[in-house]
């Protein structure tokens, strides 16, 4: 059965969007044809986006096949160093740049997704939402392009650390001090905050999976 999508999106971003949803996991096989079949697209499209993906690193050959790439420890330790410190950057530019507007946006965001906490997946969508909104109040662009990068990597991780239990409204409480600190302009605690929120995530990853 195909799948009608929007034509605005290209065979490269719906397969990067399903793998950072979680509908294709690390491990496993995209296959050409169900692809096509899926998203609604001939297989041209879908094959450039595959080798793309692959030359990005988020999918690996196994013989003849592609398959989800998978992050081991030392990636993952790697990747957390770098986007603690982008993150924190995000925030305090956040703090200094962002608009009225984009201000009340992220606090509706935290009162919003405190009704989600007992949905991980829901929440992880949602966590992703917000930390989005504050690459963009930080109005950097370069920034920005290098926390996609960076999220885009850690769709390779098979789960999020918002499925612990009682880390969701946790997570939110701290979600909430970041936005505290970008409301009241004060630039080095929205950092600090913002930092502090991705290390206590880790720890929580490295606590539920131990051999990751």
């Amino acid at each position: 059965m195909v799948h009608s999508k929007a034509p605005s999106k290209d065979a490269y971003s719906m397969i990067l969007e399903a793998i950072d949803v979680g509908v294709y996991k690390p491990g496993d096989r995209l296959v050409e044809s169900d692809l096509a079949e899926r998203f609604g697209v001939s297989r041209t499209p879908i094959r450039e986006a595959l080798q793309r993906l692959e030359t990005q690193s988020l999918l690996v050959r196994d013989g003849r096949s592609l398959i989800v790439s998978s992050l081991d420890h030392n990636q993952m330790s790697e990747l957390y160093v770098v986007r603690i410190e982008l993150e924190g950057l995000a925030a305090r530019l956040a703090a200094r740049h962002a608009t009225p507007e984009e201000t009340q946006v992220l606090r509706e965001m935290v009162t919003t997704d405190g009704t989600l906490v007992d949905d991980s997946g829901a929440l992880a969508r949602a966590n992703r939402r917000f930390h989005k909104q504050i690459h963009l109040a930080s109005h950097n662009r370069y920034l920005v392009q290098q926390l996609d990068l960076v999220h885009r990597s850690m769709a390779l991780m098979a789960t999020t650390s918002l499925a612990v239990e009682g880390r969701g409204p946790v997570a939110l409480s701290e979600h909430d001090a970041i936005v505290t600190a970008i409301e009241n302009r004060d630039e080095d605690a929205a950092y600090a905050a913002l930092k502090d929120h991705i290390s206590k995530a880790f720890i929580t990853r490295l606590k539920s999976d131990p051999d990751a």
